[in-house]
């Protein structure tokens, strides 16, 4: 693990930036893709530990996904022929809440028994929502009663399917899950939610677009009721949109530094819960540009504290509450509450370790209260949290003498992170999908967070 000294601006940074593609997306593409009628195609994919680790249980699950050149020379397609599901396998999710999740449901489709299991701290995070369910809908699951990970799914080469009720206010994973492979059970699936509102509203409706373009038929008529009715599910070819949640730090940047960022291929349309950073950013003072080329975000001298409600974008959270820390103006973070079943608890750590550089954050039964201070230089933990370091680098640009603990782990979602970092503050522009070289994160593996301070339990409910 390596500790990274944060660059400094020195002045407003000029810079654009392509970045590589949605974790969310890519990941719900595989998924679909090993459960097609044929041949998919997936354009410009993203490349990080999350969907390497998806990609590779997939092909345990009997799955073809093969490079392929694209049309981008400095990406591989990936093409995918669908799973075999005829074996037994082992799956190693890593830290990948979606690996954990939207896999045992595919899994229970196959022929055989198929043992989950990943790093450390994911035997940690919640896994009863999907365990119970499968079962409910005819699947046999083998967990010791634990309801996490190690668990086996054993498969019979049919899953029956219907209707389930679950409590999805800690994930809306756990409600993706089963859309998924539902147009495959024999029912189809039907799927009530039934306790507090679901967080990551906006990564269901990403489910249920991608199936939709699939071919499948999802009724999402009714609040808190899916229901996706049995069927072939349509072999793909996907460009996939560049990930606005990992945008949102280097879009910050711009904003603290008082300089102008644009990020090329900014969708006009897209169900991704990161675009919700450009109404924040508008709210904190920020000029912000969407044209059919890209975004362009411009800083101004002040930067305004706002009052806003993150309950659908929470993992933007980190990012927005660092440029909250700069701010002119206190500010108000409300609704993530679920957020303290994150990679860390990231409520817990961003009012440790922004507190411990100096600032005055307080934490409040669903959120956050952010009341800047000036702050000074220190080591800024992460938690292995991707979020939490790039939270830093943001504090980084303004704040002398910031070090980010383990940064390497932005690699779970944004490969090559620093050096698309400093590039971006020598004002060059990144290709997109670039694989720039070795860099201090360019080892994805598991990293054991037990050296540092845990500000809390270090499980993810997830929304990805």
């Amino acid at each position: 693990m390596t500790d990274w000294p944060s660059p400094h601006a020195p002045g407003p940074l000029a810079a654009t930036l392509a970045l590589p593609g949605s974790k969310s997306l890519t990941n719900r593409y595989l998924v679909l893709a090993a459960l097609a009628d044929g041949v998919s195609r997936l354009r410009r994919p993203l490349r990080s530990r999350d969907t390497e680790l998806m990609a590779a249980a997939l092909r345990a699950l009997g799955a073809s996904i093969v490079d392929v050149p694209g049309t981008d020379p400095d990406c591989d397609d990936w093409l995918i022929g669908p799973a075999s599901l005829l074996d037994a396998a082992s799956v190693d999710c890593g830290l990948a809440g979606t690996v954990m999740r939207f896999l045992p449901p595919v899994a229970a489709l196959g022929i055989g028994p198929v043992a989950f299991d990943g790093d450390p701290h994911a035997r940690t995070r919640p896994m009863a929502q999907v365990i119970d369910s499968l079962r409910t809908l005819g699947a046999t699951v083998e967990d010791d009663g634990r309801g996490t990970l190690p668990f086996t799914v054993q498969g019979s080469g049919r899953m029956p399917g219907g209707s389930v009720t679950i409590d999805a206010s800690a994930s809306s994973q756990f409600i993706s899950a089963l859309l998924l492979a539902g147009p495959r059970f024999a029912k189809g699936v039907t799927v009530h939610h039934e306790g507090e509102p679901v967080p990551s509203g906006p990564h269901i409706a990403m489910t249920v677009e991608v199936l939709r373009d699939c071919g499948v038929v999802v009724d999402d008529s009714v609040p808190n009721l899916w229901r996706v009715e049995p069927s072939a599910i349509r072999a793909l070819d996907e460009e996939v949109e560049p990930d606005l949640s990992n945008a949102a730090a280097f879009l910050a940047a711009a904003v603290v530094t008082g300089g102008t960022l644009r990020v090329p291929g900014w969708p006009q349309h897209t169900t991704q819960a990161g675009d919700a950073i450009r109404d924040i950013f508008d709210a904190m003072g920020a000029d912000v540009l969407l044209e059919r080329s890209g975004l362009t975000v411009t800083g101004n001298q002040q930067i305004s504290g706002l009052d806003v409600d993150l309950h659908g974008a929470g993992e933007l959270t980190p990012v927005v509450v660092a440029v909250a820390a700069l701010a002119d103006s206190p500010s108000q973070i409300r609704g993530i509450a679920h957020l303290r079943g994150h990679e860390s608890d990231r409520l817990a750590a961003l009012f440790t370790e922004i507190n411990a550089l100096g600032g005055s954050v307080t934490q409040t039964d669903d959120g956050l209260r952010i009341t800047p201070k000036p702050l000074h230089g220190g080591l800024f933990h992460t938690y292995d949290d991707h979020r939490m370091a790039m939270a830093a680098a943001v504090l980084g640009l303004r704040v002398a003498g910031v070090v980010i603990e383990n940064v390497e782990t932005t690699a779970k979602t944004l490969p090559q992170f620093t050096h698309r970092w400093t590039r971006m503050l020598e004002g060059g522009d990144e290709p997109l999908g670039e694989d720039p070289g070795e860099g201090v994160e360019a080892d994805q593996g598991s990293h054991d967070p037990g050296h540092t301070h845990e500000p809390g339990d270090t499980h993810e409910p997830g929304g990805g």
